[in-house]
């Protein structure tokens, strides 16, 4: 994710880190060439009306208005579905650490931490399909992780089995195995609503077609601008390429919010701040939270 400081309005215009303009750089520069070559080759052999293609961008607007909603409607939905998982995680280590009789010791305290804290790192990495490092975890927390193949569900049947555990040695009454067990389950809606995002793209079908569209739009604009806009066709070529194209390709990185382009959620961050909020509570020393890089990109 991008985070900087919100700029001068005029110092937004020229912006460079943070758009997107570098990925689409060497497109726009092509149809800029194509548009110089259009007005300097004069009318073409055939006529190409404005009009038509003015209302074929106008329904082009539209469909990429509404992809874009629904790829922020996911983009949203993840970062709510994360938000969810730092409640939740919080919600349950107050209760974890405040309520069993007798009070659990350090070591119990920081198991019950470490626990959480894979949860969010094995999601983490199940999502952006790397490996996880698991070396700041305790051993046992560790062993559990190492073994699995879906490593977010493993570590919520361990906190299952601790929070057993707890009401066999008569630690935690039945109403309070039952408060604790829906944290478990909203933790669970938490792993199945990312795992559907995940394994949901937009259909590809339909991303194939509008981007199609937008690249013959633009390769076509020059040929019908020519006649009546001169030497002013290339700069309002370009812009509207530059519209259609720079919108196309945000919509291609949030429809996966989980990825590591520089507009997707910053998983590393948040995973970071699910161990901060829980060792603060068990009062453990805490990691440094992560910051955006040079590039002002959150990771």
């Amino acid at each position: 994710m991008i985070v900087r400081p919100r700029l001068h309005w005029l110092r937004m215009l020229f912006v460079w880190r943070g758009s997107v303009v570098p990925r689409i750089l060497w497109r726009l520069g092509f149809f800029l060439a194509l548009s110089c070559l259009v007005v300097a080759m004069g009318p073409p052999s055939f006529r190409l009306e404005p009009g038509p293609l003015g209302l074929v961008g106008v329904a082009l607007a539209i469909f990429l208005g509404f992809r874009n909603s629904t790829a922020y409607d996911r983009f949203w939905e993840g970062r709510k579905l994360w938000g969810s998982l730092v409640i939740v995680s919080r919600s349950f280590t107050r209760q974890a650490l405040t309520l069993p009789t007798p009070a659990l010791t350090r070591d119990e305290r920081r198991g019950v931490c470490d626990r959480l804290s894979a949860l969010a790192l094995t999601l983490n990495h199940q999502l952006r399909q790397t490996q996880a490092d698991v070396t700041t975890l305790s051993s046992g927390v560790r062993e559990h992780v190492l073994r699995a193949e879906h490593r977010p569900a493993r570590v919520l049947m361990g906190l299952a089995e601790w929070l057993s555990e707890q009401r066999r040695q008569g630690r935690l009454s039945d109403l309070l195995v039952t408060s604790l067990d829906e944290n478990l389950n909203r933790l669970s809606e938490v792993l199945g609503g990312c795992e559907r995002i995940a394994a949901t793209p937009i259909p590809y079908v339909y991303s194939v077609m509008l981007h199609r569209t937008v690249y013959l739009y633009s390769l076509l604009l020059p040929f019908a601008l020519a006649g009546g806009l001169g030497w002013a066709t290339p700069l309002v070529s370009v812009f509207i390429s530059y519209t259609f194209i720079a919108l196309d390709t945000v919509t291609a990185e949030l429809e996966d919010p989980f990825g590591t382009e520089p507009n997707d959620l910053p998983l590393d961050a948040l995973t970071r701040h699910v161990e901060r909020a829980v060792l603060e509570l068990a009062g453990e020393p805490l990691p440094p939270a992560l910051q955006p890089d040079e590039r002002f990109v959150l990771t």
